[in-house]
């Protein structure tokens, strides 16, 4: 990663901003497009177009016409395998476009993006091509003259809608094993990020993919999102976002026809400190990582630091100055620590908390300014409040921006009550040297991911998913292609 290559990438033309429908590039029917505004500098990049009603039901029907046809559902596993690898290849071929393209999109600093999105997205493809030509039945332990076989076959039309956060790593999570199954689908990205799957779209026709197995309709939520929510055509729904949103959907579903939902929501996830931790100033530097990196934009981020009284001072005093030193500036300097926050709207959401936060009492320590190291851009630098007690705003709500909320707590005991004190259970952490604590404390944190003495890396080989209400149904390994597969009986009698 060289700032010279980046920077040869940075102005560079955008190819698609249509929608794909059917394997061919189209405007909206209604010819209405939104704006694309960087967040770098605040400029608009070009426009998107606008899906409506009708964009939405001839993205649906094509991916229903492409999976009755069979023209990918009933092509041989070994054969999909194939051109999942060449997906994947292509992504590693467009690695540099694809990375600078979704920072230019959404903020990311380069040096998460180069390795989160492209990277990530690429790998997730192949681990999923592997999985094609392994999805074996079942026979059931019958009664003698009697054959029960189980069947697994592919769902239909998958309707991925995905956030702006890591659009690729996200949406390769969702389409990755959609695809391996045999499903066709139908891909929503947000808004604010649509860019970068865009291209990944058109990749995907590159490699092979027939016409209509992939389709990708932009625009709003409220448009677009609440259309694919609501098609009766459409046969499963995945959505990472927000809680008020998953609420939206749900509904949706009920009032249509009660397509499977699957959620990945918010989190507000406890990263607990015992005085016993192998190494604090390690502990401290990856903590701090864990909720600012993104600028905050990150659902499993360690947002809730709980620390134990004995060392809380010390570690707070340690996180202020790595808080205070990273360096927060245009996010296609190889060198910035943290790039620009998503939005205007999401750093206006992030003040709100900020002062919110000072209103009801937190410490402020550091942090949470708002700054133009890019003129006309959306920068924050990374806020931090101890004193919060479990009753503030800041320790119960996500705010998904770059701010950290400290509070102490005694003993074990403790710990795990001011964890679970949540409505939220998607992520959290644990740092300790006593081996049989840190599996007490995996065992009693209500939540669907449990770091241990790390926060953050786990790969593709384990699931995502929380309890509560950070959703249902889990993204990642073998896990996730569940949720894209029918089971079917057959009874037979011998």
């Amino acid at each position: 990663m060289k700032q010279e290559h980046i920077d040869a990438l940075r102005h560079l033309p955008i190819a698609n901003q249509d929608l794909l429908i059917d394997g061919q590039w189209q405007p909206a029917s209604s010819g209405q497009t939104l704006p694309v505004v960087s967040p770098i500098d605040g400029q608009t990049l070009c426009t998107l177009a606008a899906a409506g009603l009708a964009d939405v039901d001839r993205a649906v029907q094509a991916a229903r016409c492409s999976f009755e046809q069979g023209v990918w559902s009933r092509m041989a596993p070994a054969e999909r395998k194939k051109v999942l690898h060449r997906i994947a290849d292509r992504i590693e071929a467009h690695h540099a476009e694809l990375a600078v393209l979704g920072v230019r999109d959404n903020g990311t600093e380069i040096a998460m993006a180069w390795k989160a999105e492209p990277g990530s997205a690429a790998g997730t493809f192949r681990y999923y091509a592997e999985c094609a030509d392994k999805i074996n039945g079942e026979i059931a332990p019958t009664p003698d003259g009697t054959l029960g076989l189980i069947h697994k076959e592919p769902v239909g039309v998958v309707a991925a809608i995905v956030p702006w956060n890591f659009p690729l790593m996200i949406g390769a999570w969702k389409i990755a094993p959609a695809l391996a199954a045999g499903n066709s689908v139908v891909l929503k990205p947000s808004e604010d990020a649509s860019l970068s799957l865009l291209r990944l779209a058109q990749l995907c026709l590159d490699a092979g993919l027939p016409a209509g197995v992939l389709n990708v309709v932009t625009g709003t939520g409220a448009v677009t999102g609440d259309a694919l929510a609501r098609h009766m055509d459409v046969d499963i729904l995945a959505f990472t976002g927000s809680g008020p949103v998953g609420r939206l959907l749900l509904k949706a579903s009920a009032e249509s026809n009660l397509k499977r939902v699957y959620l990945e929501l918010g989190g507000k996830s406890p990263n607990i400190v015992f005085d016993d931790a192998p190494d604090l100033a390690h502990a401290a530097k990856v903590s701090a990582m864990g909720i600012y990196r993104n600028s905050g934009q990150v659902c499993v981020a360690g947002s809730r630091l709980l620390v134990q009284r004995s060392v809380h001072d010390e570690f707070v005093e340690r996180l202020q100055k790595i808080a205070a030193n990273l360096r927060v500036g245009d996010p296609l300097d190889v060198m910035t620590d943290i790039g620009a926050v998503c939005s205007r709207a999401q750093l206006s959401r992030n003040q709100k908390a900020v002062h919110t936060a000072r209103e009801q009492g937190a410490r402020w320590r550091v942090g949470g300014e708002v700054i133009a190291p890019v003129a006309g851009g959306f920068y924050m630098t990374p806020a931090l409040f101890d004193g919060v007690t479990p009753d503030m705003t800041l320790a119960r709500e996500e705010v998904f921006g770059p701010v950290l909320a400290v509070l102490p707590f005694d003993d074990e005991a403790e710990a795990v009550r001011l964890a679970n004190d949540t409505t939220y259970g998607l992520a959290s952490a644990v740092w300790t040297g006593n081996l049989s604590r840190a599996h007490r404390m995996v065992r009693a944190i209500k939540a669907g991911l449990v770091h241990v003495n790390t926060y953050g890396g786990p790969d593709i080989t384990v699931p995502l998913g929380g309890v509560r209400q950070s959703g249902n149904g889990h993204d990642k390994s073998m896990h996730a292609m569940d949720k894209y597969l029918d089971l079917k009986t057959a009874w037979i009698q011998l």
